[in-house]
C-alpha cells in the first residue's frame, strides 16, 4: 500500500500523467479487446464450419450409399443401412416421405433424450444451408435436403448434429480468455502508468525546483538533469537561460531601486531643510508662499519617506538588510508604538491582552515599525470616529499580534495581492490619504526576516484584522 502510495501519490484528472495513462491503457485495453474477440470469433467460425462440412459430406454420400445397397437389398433397408453407416452417437438423420411420416431414422443417436429426439424430428422445416438452433440448451446444426435415387424422389433428408459439448467448452475457453484479457489489461495498465510517471518524472523535478525559486536566489539557481530525454534536457536548457535573463533583470532593477533611492535622498533632504528653514521665517512669506512651500515640504517629506521604504527592500533584497534580534515581551512592545501613534493621530486606540506577557526574540526597531505602519495602515482606512483595536494573544509556540480596524474592508481579489510592492486597492482614495503601496510590503518583509508571518483577513464593510505570528520564547526567559 506505502509503496503504491509512493507510485501514485495523488491521482489529479487533468494531468498530463493521468491523460496519458488513460488513453495508452484505453487505446491497449481496447486492442486487446478487438484481438480477443476477432480469435474467439475466427475459432466459432472454424468450429462451425468444420462441423457444417462434415455434415454435407454426409448429404453428399448417402444417396451413393443407397445406391449401393439397393443392388443387393430393397430400398427401404438400403436406406435404413445407409443412414444407419453414416449416422453416429451426436449425428441424427431421417429420411420423412411425402406425407410426412418418418421411413428412416438413425438408431445409433443416444447422447439426448427421447424428448430432444421426438423435438427435432418433428420440425415441419429444416434449413437448406447447415446452420446452429439451440434447442431446449443444446446446441444443434440442422440441415434439410431432397433425397433422391436414380432420378426418383425418395423423401426429405434432415441431418442433426449435436456439438453442445463443443460449444459447451468452447464457451467455457472464451470465458477463460476474457478473464485473462482482463487480467493483462491491468497489469499492462499499471506498467504503463509506472512508466509514464518515471517518464514524466524530469518534467516534475523541473516544476518542483522553479517553485522553490525565489528572488534572492535567481543567481544561484539551475536546472540540472543530466539522465532526462532530450526533450526534457532542451526544456531545461531554456528554463536555465529564462533564469538567467530574469535574474540579470532582477539585478539591475534592484540596483537601479538602490542606486535612485540613495541619490535622490540626499538633495530631497537638502530641500527639505531649505523649506522648512524658510517656513520658519512665515513672517516675511505671503499667505500664497506659504502655502506653497507647506504643500512643498509636505510632498518633499513624503518622497523621502517613500525612498527610505525602497532603501529598507533593496537591502532586504540584497541579503543587507541586519536584524538585531534581542528578547523582549510583546506587551511592552506594543504599549511603546501605541505611545507613539497616538502622538501624531487622534485616533482612539485600545490594547486588549488575553494572557500572561508573551516573550518573543525581535529586532526592536524594526518591530516597532511593523506595528506602527499596520496601526497607520488602520487609521487610514477607516472612518475617524472608530478606534482601531490591537489584541495580545498566544498559542502553544506562537506570539500573536492582531492589528483590528473598522474600516472598509478587503475584497478577497485583493488579499491575495495586498502585501505586493505598489499594491493600491483604491488609487485615489489612497493617494488622498498619503499611502505609497509600501507600507504592508515592509511589514511582510521585517516580520519574515524576524521568522514570523503576517496574514489579513477581511470582510466588506466590516473591517479588516491583520495577523502577525512570531515564534514564542519561554515564559522564563529574561527580557532586555
Amino acid at each position: 500500500m506505502n509503496r503504491l502510495s509512493r507510485i501514485f501519490p495523488k491521482v489529479d484528472p487533468f494531468s498530463l500523467q493521468t491523460r496519458l495513462t488513460i488513453g495508452v491503457a484505453t487505446f491497449s485495453a481496447l486492442g486487446l479487446a478487438s484481438l480477443a474477440s476477432w480469435t474467439s470469433w475466427k475459432m466459432q467460425e472454424i468450429l462451425i464450419d468444420s462441423h457444417k462440412e462434415n455434415i454435407k459430406q454426409i448429404a453428399l454420400r448417402l444417396p451413393r450409399d443407397i445406391e449401393i445397397y439397393n443392388d443387393m437389398l430393397p430400398v427401404e433397408i438400403a436406406l435404413q443401412k445407409a443412414i444407419d453407416n453414416r449416422s453416429d452417437s451426436n449425428i441424427l438423420l431421417w429420411v420423412k416421405s411425402v406425407d410426412a411420416k418418418i421411413i428412416a431414422k438413425s438408431t445409433n443417436f443416444n447422447l439426448v433424450s427421447p424428448s430432444h429426439v421426438t423435438e427435432l424430428t418433428s420440425l415441419s422445416k429444416m434449413p437448406i444451408t447447415a446452420e446452429v438452433n439451440l434447442i431446449n440448451g443444446r446446441y444443434f446444426i440442422l440441415y434439410g435436403e431432397e433425397l433422391k435415387l436414380k432420378g426418383r424422389y425418395l423423401g426429405k433428408l434432415s441431418i442433426v448434429k449435436d456439438i453442445t459439448n463443443d460449444q459447451t467448452m468452447f464457451i467455457a475457453m472464451v470465458k477463460s480468455l476474457t478473464v485473462a484479457s482482463i487480467l493483462v489489461i491491468i497489469i499492462i495498465s499499471l506498467i504503463i502508468a509506472i512508466y509514464i510517471q518515471r517518464s514524466l518524472q524530469p518534467l516534475r523535478h523541473i516544476s518542483q525546483m522553479t517553485a522553490a525559486i525565489k528572488p534572492e536566489n535567481l543567481a544561484e539557481t539551475k536546472v540540472d538533469l543530466s539522465n532526462a530525454p532530450s526533450e526534457v534536457k532542451d526544456l531545461a536548457k531554456t528554463v536555465n537561460m529564462m533564469l538567467s535573463r530574469l535574474s540579470q533583470a532582477w539585478e539591475k532593477e534592484r540596483q537601479f531601486t538602490s542606486n535612485i533611492s540613495h541619490e535622490l535622498r540626499t538633495p530631497l533632504t537638502i530641500i527639505y531643510g531649505y523649506l522648512q528653514s524658510m517656513l520658519r521665517r512665515k513672517q516675511n512669506l505671503t499667505e500664497i508662499q506659504l502655502e506653497v512651500l507647506e504643500t512643498a515640504a509636505s510632498e518633499t517629506e513624503n518622497t523621502i519617506h517613500i525612498l527610505e521604504e525602497l532603501l529598507d527592500l533593496a537591502r532586504a533584497d540584497s541579503g543587507y538588510l541586519r536584524f538585531n534580534l534581542g528578547t523582549y515581551r510583546i506587551n511592552d512592545l506594543v504599549n511603546e508604538a501605541v505611545e507613539m501613534a497616538v502622538k501624531n493621530s487622534s485616533r482612539q486606540i485600545e490594547i486588549e491582552v488575553e494572557s500572561d506577557p508573551i516573550m518573543v526574540k525581535v529586532d526592536h526597531q524594526y518591530f516597532i515599525q511593523v506595528l506602527l505602519n499596520l496601526i497607520d495602515n488602520g487609521v487610514k482606512y477607516s472612518d475617524p470616529d472608530t478606534k482601531i483595536t490591537i489584541k495580545l494573544k498566544r498559542s502553544e509556540n506562537k506570539g500573536i499580534i492582531q492589528v483590528c480596524d473598522r474600516g472598509h474592508g478587503i475584497t478577497l481579489q485583493h488579499q491575495s495581492r495586498i502585501f505586493d510592492r505598489f499594491y493600491r486597492i483604491d488609487e485615489a482614495r489612497t493617494r488622498s490619504a498619503g499611502s505609497t503601496g509600501l507600507g504592508l510590503s515592509i511589514v511582510k518583509t521585517l516580520v519574515e526576516g524576524m521568522g514570523g508571518n503576517v496574514t489579513v483577513s477581511s470582510q466588506v464593510g466590516e473591517g479588516s484584522v491583520f495577523t502577525v505570528s512570531l515564534p514564542r520564547l519561554p515564559d522564563n526567559t529574561s527580557d532586555n
